[in-house]
């Protein structure tokens, strides 16, 4: 973003929210990928507390969520977009739901398909060969979500019950691979994207998970020609994220509803894009595990102010409920950034954020055969350490070393601080219960995945993906 320091980027609308509001500048997702970042958001709990690591597991319908506290405090909690629930609970608190995801509810169920693009929304090298400009169905998903949330706007403003709070959440894709944007956006970054800063050669890779990942994911040898195509066409799908926003930011500016309304811009996760070598997220680098955190609401909240403390997705829910009243979730361990927005500089705040990435068994895009990884992060203050079970750990300063480029967990000088966050991280977390309980889950999708395969039960919620809408443009100009 723009509002980040990118100087390359557009981004007006996401750059406008940041003015109207306070940026974290350190915010942390739970989980360096898809469904149980978005599960602990949700929840304000840990994933080793709701028990959702990997993008096959299922949110219990007992773990309340932010919708649920909202619902209990008045408010009409809608969800519209992207969500990633797997299984029959489609809502989890939302009493209205929209567009949804393309994915079918029930995994096994059926497989998307994306045409042209097949293989490119996944972890795989395919999605750095298939880049460029096209058509990327998931930004068809995106524009219609758009639309659909300026029409709820209009309809909310419009109607004889608009006293009544809502809470709205709306999901988008983009900027996911496939790393395929239209030529309009993709032309207007054409040779002006840099590379990357650091984009370390499989060679100069010494971490021996890192080393397993890129080899695993077919990164020893990304060329050049490549990484520019990707970096571009992400570039390009930022702007067009930033566009679908603004129109919704237009819409409550329309009705007179911008400076009164608590707006939270954020991610489930981020992306490499070709730093130290690697792509997409599946890591604690601070590319993939760092993400926007804007609180705006300048009706109520100071504007223009950017937090460099450390922070966490699930503080972000307990904030919300907080600032709107709602009751706190009882097991979320989320805390509300209201006193630190006040005072920056409360020093009553711990700099503390952790994060998870866990594998499951039989995943041929993330694990090993049988072998599974539990791998921890924590952030406390300046320093970082990231914790592979059986695996070296790696710590890093993250003051004197933002690109995190001098693994430190061999200095001496260190030894401390490495002890004391390793500590921090095996605390209230055990690897080797964590893998007991995903092999317990896998064993259960056994039965699971066949019932949805033979049975084909209804999407309750479902939006539809035409594969005719994942394609390149034939000729790619150069």
């Amino acid at each position: 973003m723009g509002c980040s320091g990118d100087t390359v980027i557009r981004t007006p609308n996401l750059d406008a929210l940041a003015a109207r509001g306070v940026v974290f500048d350190n915010s942390y997702c739970a989980s360096p990928i898809c469904v149980p970042s978005r599960a602990s958001m949700l929840t304000g709990q840990h994933p080793y507390r709701n028990r959702v690591w990997t993008n096959s597991q299922i949110l219990s319908s007992g773990i309340p969520t932010f919708a649920h506290a909202f619902g209990a405090a008045g408010y009409r909690p809608v969800q519209i977009g992207r969500m990633h629930f797997n299984g029959p609970d489609q809502l989890h608190g939302f009493t209205e739901r929209f567009i949804g995801d393309h994915s079918p509810n029930h995994l096994g169920s059926d497989e998307v398909d994306h045409g042209g693009l097949k293989g490119t929304q996944g972890p795989n090298r395919v999605s750095l060969e298939l880049s460029g400009h096209g058509l990327n169905a998931y930004q068809v998903h995106d524009e219609k979500v758009a639309a659909r949330t300026v029409e709820f706007l209009d309809e909310y403003a419009n109607s004889n019950a608009n006293d009544a709070p809502f809470c709205l959440s709306v999901g988008f894709m983009l900027p996911h691979q496939p790393f395929v944007a239209t030529k309009e956006d993709f032309d207007s970054y054409r040779g002006k994207v840099p590379p990357p800063k650091n984009p370390m050669a499989f060679k100069e890779e010494t971490h021996p998970y890192l080393k397993w990942w890129k080899s695993h994911a077919g990164l020893e040898d990304v060329t050049d020609e490549e990484v520019e195509r990707c970096r571009t066409a992400y570039y390009g799908l930022v702007t067009r994220l930033d566009a679908l926003l603004g129109d919704i930011f237009g819409a409550l500016e329309r009705h007179g509803l911008l400076d009164d309304t608590l707006i939270i811009y954020t991610a489930d996760h981020g992306e490499q894009i070709g730093e130290k070598g690697l792509w997409w997220k599946q890591t604690f680098y601070e590319d993939a595990v760092k993400v926007p955190a804007i609180v705006s609401w300048p009706a109520r909240l100071p504007q223009g102010v950017h937090i460099d403390r450390v922070t966490s997705q699930l503080d972000l829910n307990a904030t919300m409920l907080d600032a709107a009243g709602a009751p706190a979730l009882p097991s979320s361990v989320g805390r509300s950034l209201l006193p630190l927005i006040s005072d920056p500089a409360f020093a009553g705040w711990h700099d503390i954020a952790f994060s998870e990435y866990c594998t499951e068994p039989g995943d041929p895009a993330h694990s090993d055969g049988d072998r599974i990884w539990q791998n921890r992060m924590v952030r406390e203050g300046d320093w970082k350490l990231i914790y592979y079970h059986g695996m070296p750990s790696q710590l890093f300063n993250l003051a004197d070393d933002p690109d995190e480029m001098n693994d430190l967990i061999d200095a001496p000088e260190h030894a401390g601080v490495a002890q004391r966050l390793t500590g921090m991280v095996l605390d209230d977390w055990d690897p080797e219960w964590v893998d007991a309980q995903i092999r317990e889950q896998s064993a259960d999708l056994g039965v699971m995945i066949p019932w949805a395969e033979k049975t084909t039960p209804a999407d309750t919620v479902r939006w539809q993906l035409n594969p005719e809408w994942d394609y390149l443009d034939d000729p790619q100009v150069p």
